[in-house]
């Protein structure tokens, strides 16, 4: 397994093209750890944890880092043991029974030394997906959910304060698209009541957090939520009013929303804003809806 490693003036992808798989990691990830086991990586880690200075010893850094984010990543018996050489990816891990764990880095971080925290951040939450037995099925989609992973339990933060970007040369590190890893980071801010933007080091990095976060907040203010605008509440009046004239199929609004027919009479159902499970509630106006995956408390306007 491998970060993927954009570098030297390559074209970096900006904008949200994977969104949905993006959305099914960080459900996937409540299923398989519950929202005690989610909320027990709080806080992220910490800039100091994981500091590295150019006078540092190579290897006892990287070491040291890798200590650091094997115990924010909580798993005490795993010990990583990390060189370095030449290599198409940023960095790779070999996943086996344990409790080594072979980590190789690009020879470029020999003197790109702030980024390591980054690249071992990404390798380190294979171990931990590869512990938990948590995947997806081919390697492009594999790899996002790792970089879900990483962001949303506390240490993915750090990839994304690696991008930079100016008019000659660009880095970013991993799959998803910086403003993706905004959009994950904003997700966890939410949820855990953190302000990361005091960490960021990389102006493009911290930029690519606010484009993430102004996303994150249009999820939350979506209908049938109460928090949803003027607009998109005349909208899903409309979708609903066409939904109530044929009751017997299912209606697929302009938003994440669908009417669909019951026995009970008309539901509605609609992404979580923390978790994006899919939530059904009855079309009866106002009620309040409590996630069944990770319990957040929605306010609807049905």
């Amino acid at each position: 397994m491998g970060v993927r490693d954009v570098a030297n003036g390559s074209e970096v992808v900006h904008g949200f093209p994977h969104l949905d798989t993006v959305r099914s990691a960080v459900t996937a990830l409540y299923r398989r750890l519950s929202p005690e086991g989610v909320h027990s990586y709080a806080p992220s880690v910490l800039p100091a944890d994981v500091a590295f200075d150019d006078r540092d010893d190579l290897h006892l850094g990287a070491q040291r880092v890798a200590g650091a984010l094997v115990r924010h990543l909580r798993l005490p018996d795993a010990r990583m043991i990390v060189s370095f050489r030449a290599m198409e990816h940023a960095a790779s891990v070999e996943l086996a029974a344990g409790p080594e764990y072979f980590i190789e880095l690009n020879d470029r971080f020999r003197t790109h030394r702030r980024d390591i925290g980054a690249a071992l951040a990404h390798e380190i939450t294979h171990v931990l997906l590869h512990r938990l037995g948590l995947s997806f099925p081919g390697l492009r989609d594999n790899e996002i959910l790792t970089d879900t992973v990483t962001t949303y339990l506390g240490a993915g933060w750090l990839l994304l304060d690696a991008f930079r970007e100016d008019g000659v040369s660009s880095q970013k590190l991993g799959y998803l698209t910086p403003e993706e890893f905004g959009y994950v980071l904003a997700g966890r801010a939410l949820a855990f009541g953190e302000d990361p933007s005091p960490w960021f080091t990389s102006a493009e990095g911290y930029s690519a957090y606010t484009t993430g976060r102004a996303q994150a907040l249009r999820d939350a203010r979506r209908p049938p939520l109460t928090t949803a605008g003027r607009l998109a509440r005349h909208r899903y009046a409309k979708d609903r009013r066409h939904a109530l004239e044929e009751p017997a199929r299912q209606h697929a609004g302009q938003g994440a929303y669908v009417f669909e027919p019951g026995p009970g009479g008309m539901r509605v159902s609609f992404p979580c804003t923390t978790c994006h499970q899919r939530i059904r509630v009855p079309v009866r106006g106002r009620v309040r809806a409590r996630c069944g995956l990770c319990r957040t408390i929605l306010e609807c306007d049905t």
